[in-house]
């Protein structure tokens, strides 16, 4: 399979590798520092076209491909991983969900407001006791004849959510026929100021400071019939497409951090000098400097195996958890090498490689841990879809 980016994408990946340069890298570190969610990035980014990239013109989108996202993603996650995963939590958890399973009124009302940036988006399935085993999920909703028509009642919380404070549009996993576990899951579209809903604590995390985390309340949210997002208890079905995708978006972001790590660790080796030498000179460091370039590239290819099978309509479960379990790995090693290269300046604040450690680490446990990675690639073998 032939995985040349064409022209265009070319284009594209220029085109957001230059917007990146001029809007995002500069401002990366104090938004970092400062620990705040950087809101003045949403409408240039909704400018270039990036928040709804894979989405039907007709619902305000770019009408592009899961491969154009995933180049994006990349490029904003190399320049900022917070950011990036803004973007890819936005398009592929809270956007793709309402575009695979809403209907047409739905999409109408949704998408548009979405893809312009005018609301942001967050996916809400994790709980304190429901990470791995979305089928421990406390979340009810209840349904109920209202004085319009059928509705339903909600009641719990999400934790870990990204956009969870900023977020203008919800989806939420909610059981609604608890004996069947994860298959008595369904989702809906909440929106930010419906009563009971609200913004819990702020998660304060090892990484990604500037990305946007925090519980969701929800207390007695009434929603109308007309706000479930596809069948009852079709959600978990409907989740594992979304994670279908998500996890190739996941992978890309963690290429781009990576891609990162190894650009910072290659300027700072031809330019730090020891015993009268660039330590570039050196076995050790062009060792870890060739595992670094090799893993990430081979990473990038898994990715875009599965971001193109996606285009051309086909089912990626096991490619999309290959393409995000290789991916987390080849991008924690590489920021781990570019640490290591740059010695005890790595260590310190002032040098962005330490940042990059802190930001990949959550590749290997956001949209599914290493370890479900490894569970679902056994499973789609043992069913005989070995490569």
């Amino acid at each position: 399979m032939d995985f040349e980016l064409s022209q265009e994408q070319k284009i594209l990946q220029k085109t957001v590798r230059d917007f990146c340069a001029r809007a995002i890298i500069p401002r990366s570190a104090e938004w970092n520092e400062e620990a705040r969610f950087p809101h003045e990035i949403i409408a240039p980014l909704a400018e270039l076209g990036v928040l709804g990239i894979q989405i039907p013109e007709r619902y305000g989108g770019a009408g592009m491909g899961m491969l154009d996202l995933a180049v994006t993603v990349e490029e904003i996650g190399r320049a900022d991983a917070s950011v990036g995963l803004t973007v890819a939590s936005h398009n592929l958890l809270c956007m793709d969900h309402i575009y695979l399973a809403g209907n047409e009124e739905q999409r109408q009302k949704y998408l548009p407001r979405l893809a312009s940036g005018k609301a942001l988006g967050a996916w809400c399935l994790t709980e304190p006791d429901s990470g791995s085993d979305a089928g421990a999920a406390r979340t009810r909703a209840i349904r109920r004849d209202g004085a319009s028509g059928p509705e339903w009642v909600l009641n719990g919380g999400k934790s870990f959510i990204t956009q969870g404070s900023v977020a203008g549009v919800y989806v939420v996993l909610a059981s609604t026929t608890p004996a069947r576990k994860q298959k008595g899951l369904t989702a809906f579209v909440l929106e930010k100021g419906m009563p009971g809903l609200r913004p819990g604590r702020l998660v304060k995390k090892m990484g990604l400071w500037a990305s946007d985390t925090a519980d969701v309340v929800i207390e007695e949210v009434v929603v109308p019939d007309a706000q479930r997002l596809g069948q009852v208890d079709s959600g978990f079905v409907d989740t594992c497409k979304v994670l279908d995708r998500g996890r190739i978006g996941i992978g890309a972001w963690a290429v781009g951090i990576g891609r990162a790590a190894l650009e910072a660790a290659l300027t700072y080796a031809t330019q730090r000098v020891q015993f009268g030498r660039p330590i570039s000179d050196f076995q050790a460091i062009r060792l870890m400097l060739a595992d670094m370039s090799a893993e990430l590239d081979a990473a990038r290819l898994l990715v875009w195996r599965a971001a193109t099978m996606q285009d051309r309509g086909l089912r990626t479960t096991r490619e999309s958890s290959v393409a995000k379990y290789y991916a987390s790995q080849a991008a924690v090693k590489a920021c781990e090498a570019a640490v290591q290269i740059h010695g005890g300046y790595g260590y310190l604040r002032e040098f962005p490689v330490e940042r990059y450690l802190r930001d990949v680490k959550l590749a290997e446990i956001g949209e599914g841990t290493t370890e479900i990675q490894k569970l679902v690639i056994a499973r789609e073998v043992l069913k005989g879809q070995a490569a």
